[in-house]
């Protein structure tokens, strides 16, 4: 094959993993007949976990488990079924399959068999409150009266009759239209149903709750009955197909009728991380035998490479990536593909199936794995890869020497607040701390710690504690994040390291935080404006081959939600030590535009609105209507004491308000305060949960208006888009912490209108009516003031119909000084007797 120098020299073109929910090619599906063989050539065990798990398994779910011709794979299928089945994933416990194989147990041992018409509705339904078994003598058939309660699953009272016809074989349940003498071991001297039901009722005596349950089901008819029979077999919830699709992506088994390609397989170990060792695997495939796929005059490689880490029998990690490569950068013999997997020190089985995209080829190994204990220095690789990735492999950190800042107890931090740190290994000597990329303090001796003066209000702070040897160099470093909101989303660059110098190559590695309740799509790493890999599984690690020539370039890390929200960090690397870098405020501001009468104003074009910042006109980079896109909104309930009289009307509108505004894009929060806020309910667009939280609500005590608003502000934080608070209060503030100038600022610094609605405000309350008033105007909002609470259903729908007839205007300041005083915003429309509302303005 060609020379690994030669293959490596492509690798910053290489690597974009492939979505884990890419679908494999669609097979038709197999008839009855070969469902039957495959079932029959199975385990024992698979056969038998198919029919414990035949009401909750889907047609497309047998499928592709009676498609699987290995064990483990099978045994990962498994897992896999009940972990998107997890109602709580979050938990260690998966509660619904302990649940069902704790009902399939009682299932075989009170009932002999899953086949038992009873072992249906025992699995699907639970034990039953009461279940009776009688013969009344002699007179009945081996007879079963089931009772469930009502439940969310049936919504009524259900009860169920077996009977064992003959009394031998299978259990089957009884239906009205049966008739009551088919109950009956011999024929019964009476024929009138009424006569047959006394029979019974003065036979079966020990338990009367018997006797009434089979009259109960006969009087319901079959009509009646089977309505709720129906919901008493429907199918437990299911998740939804894609995840079967994503199961058969990863697949590593060949078609039928694959071309095999041919390649080499190089396998190395750079490096370690903590007690795993870096598995560096490259795959070179001869240029001569791909096809090169050709759109609109590109020509490109293009590979789906699928791969699993079989342990003991069982899988231990599998993987997906897709690599794409213009076909005028390849130069080399043979197309590298390259990729690493961090794996603890033992012996593996590495299975991939590689497919070429155009040419229809595959390339497939397996390869024993003795993954070594790294101690020292890592064994030699390839002389020419190892040359080559000398820097990228030097940068695997082994995490032996570490600094973690411990964050204070508490959240909203301000004043004076002491941080210490946690180190582990033996190579610190000295800490330096600083504080939104300023040096504040350099520590030579432990504790390592540092006291912050955060302010007077509660402000998103970076600290960062960088660790170096008695050699200056740096060995670990930690950045936190001070009154982060739980919405953040960020990526941190822990390689390359900002001021650096790299020669021929260097490691990029990023670092996730995602909010609470989110998913990550991807990563992307890029290398000036060229994509390098984009991976979307753990470890965000890519090796990086440099142009020649020690050039100044950038390292971005891009991570992106299923959502499609996106965040990023980037690092310069071989710059001077002269570079300026200028932070470019990219600048969104809604505005909302008025008639004379007062209502929203929608169909303006861009050409209609002149921005301006500190008196300085801005060009318009996005300009959006914002009738349809997602909305966070969070209301603000006082329920002080004053509130009492007023609180089930005012209850009754929020409710309405969340009721009108939420789409299922949309999310909504509930903040109730008196003389102190509380998160009743987190974002949101579940009715019900908001309903929730506005039921146990009660008025009293004092009222921390000021508080309350730079709390519920401080909520928003992390929150992209479109966001509103409405705030609604009878009365003044009282005991708050923060003054209204301290909450003024800090609402000028949210980015978030707020809606204010003083309730049954006297006209002479001068400053109660401005402090509302002054909140809102500043943000962007609007102020209202109503009388009585049935008022507040229009106001409602007024502040409804006002963000979504919102615009956003969206610029790139002109103004690149470091300065942080506020800047001024101004907008104005082209048309006259329109008012615009918006931002006063805002802090870089």
């Amino acid at each position: 094959m060609a020379s690994l120098r030669q293959l490596v020299r492509c690798l910053p073109l290489l690597v974009l993993a492939l979505a884990p929910a890419a679908a494999a090619a669609a097979e038709d599906p197999p008839s009855r007949a070969e469902r039957r063989e495959l079932e029959a050539a199975l385990p024992e065990k698979y056969r038998r976990w198919l029919e414990e798990v035949a009401l909750l398994i889907t047609r497309g779910e047998r499928d592709t488990f009676l498609r699987l011709d290995k064990d483990y794979q099978r045994d990962a299928f498994i897992d896999r079924f009940w972990l998107v089945r997890d109602p709580y994933p979050e938990s260690a416990r998966n509660e619904i399959r302990e649940d069902w194989e704790s009902r399939v147990s009682e299932a075989r041992q009170s009932f002999g068999s899953l086949g038992d018409e009873r072992s249906r509705f025992y699995l699907l339904n639970g034990a039953p409150a009461l279940r009776l078994s009688d013969q009344c003598g002699i007179l009945l058939w081996p007879t079963e009266v089931w009772l469930y309660p009502s439940n969310p699953r049936v919504k009524e009272v259900l009860i169920l009759v077996f009977q064992q016809p003959s009394g031998l074989g299978r259990w089957k349940l009884w239906m009205p239209s049966d008739g009551l003498h088919a109950l009956f071991q011999a024929a019964s001297p009476f024929h009138d149903v009424n006569e047959l039901a006394q029979q019974i009722s003065y036979t079966c005596v020990r338990s009367p709750e018997f006797a009434a349950g089979i009259l109960s089901v006969f009087r319901r008819g079959d009509m009646n009955y089977t309505t709720t029979l129906a919901r008493a077999l429907e199918p437990i919830a299911q998740p939804a197909s894609e995840w079967v699709s994503t199961f058969n992506a990863y697949s590593t088994d060949l078609p039928e009728t694959a071309i095999l390609l041919p390649g080499d397989v190089a396998i190395a170990f750079p490096g370690r991380r903590q007690s795993r060792t870096v598995v560096q695997t490259t795959v070179g495939i001869p240029r001569d035998a791909l096809v090169p796929g050709e759109i609109a005059g590109h020509r490109s490689y293009n590979f789906v490479l699928n791969g699993e880490v079989v342990r003991e029998g069982r899988l231990f990690d599998s993987f997906r990536y897709k690599f794409d490569l213009p076909a005028a950068t390849v130069e080399s013999p043979a197309v590298p593909l390259v990729f690493e997997r961090f794996l603890r020190p033992g012996d593996y089985q590495l299975i991939v199936k590689i497919e070429d995209l155009n040419g229809g080829g595959y390339l497939r190994f397996e390869r024993e794995l003795s993954v070594p204990v790294i101690e020292g220095e890592a064994p030699p690789p390839d002389p020419e890869t190892g040359r080559l990735l000398a820097e990228a492999n030097a940068a695997l950190s082994t995490f032996d020497d570490t600094i973690r800042i411990i964050d204070p107890h508490g959240s909203m931090q301000s004043g004076l607040i002491r941080f210490d740190t946690l180190t582990t290994g033996t190579a610190i000597r000295e800490v330096q701390f600083t504080l939104d990329g300023k040096a504040l303090l350099r520590k030579n001796r432990p504790p390592f710690s540092v006291e912050l003066d955060l302010g007077e209000v509660p402000r998103t702070r970076t600290l960062t504690a960088t660790a170096y040897d008695e050699a200056g160099r740096e060995v670990a470093s930690d950045t936190a994040l001070l009154n982060a909101s739980p919405h953040r989303f960020a990526v941190r660059l822990l390689e390359p390291r900002r001021g650096a110098r790299y020669e021929s190559s260097l490691r990029a590695e990023a670092a996730v935080e995602l909010p609470e309740g989110a998913t990550l799509e991807r990563v992307e790493f890029w290398l000036n404006e060229e994509l390098v890999a984009t991976l979307y599984q753990e470890p965000f690690t890519q090796p990086i081959v440099l142009p020649p020539g020690g050039e100044i370039a950038y390292v971005r890390a891009v991570a992106y939600q299923v959502d499609g929200n996106s965040t990023e960090e980037l690092v310069f690397v071989n710059a001077p030590e002269n570079l300026e870098e200028l932070d470019v405020q990219f600048v969104e501001v809604y505005a909302t535009v008025l008639a004379r009468d007062k209502r929203p104003v929608s169909g303006l074009t861009a050409e209609a609105f002149r921005v301006s910042e500190d008196e300085v006109p801005q060009q318009l980079t996005r300009f959006e209507q914002l009738d349809s896109l997602p909305i966070h909104v969070a209301v603000l309930l006082d329920v002080s004491a004053s509130m009492e009289p007023h609180l089930p009307v005012a209850r009754d509108a929020a409710l309405q308000f969340f009721r009108d505004i939420l789409t299922p894009r949309d999310r909504a929060s509930l903040i109730p305060f008196n003389d102190r806020p509380t998160l009743a309910v987190p974002m949101t667009n579940r009715l019900d949960e908001l309903g929730g939280g506005l039921a146990g609500l009660k008025a009293e005590r004092g009222t921390s208006l000021y508080d309350s608003v730079v709390f519920s502000l401080f909520y928003f934080n992390g929150l992209k888009g479109q966001r509103a608070l409405l705030l609604l209060s009878d009365g003044k503030d009282e005991n708050s912490r923060f003054t209204f100038d301290q909450t003024l600022d800090f609402a000028r610094r949210a980015g978030v209108a707020i809606y204010t609605i003083g309730l049954d405000i006297g006209r002479g309350e001068l400053e109660t009516r401005r402090v509302l008033r002054q909140l809102a105007e500043e943000t962007g909002g609007q102020s209202f003031h109503v009388r009585q609470p049935d008022e507040l259903a229009a106001v409602y729908e007024s502040i409804e119909r006002e963000l979504r007839s919102r615009y956003l205007l969206a610029y790139q300041s002109t103004n690149a000084t470091p300065s942080t005083k506020f800047r001024t915003v101004a907008v104005e429309v082209d048309r006259a007797g329109l008012e615009v509302k918006t931002m006063r303005g805002y802090y870089p």
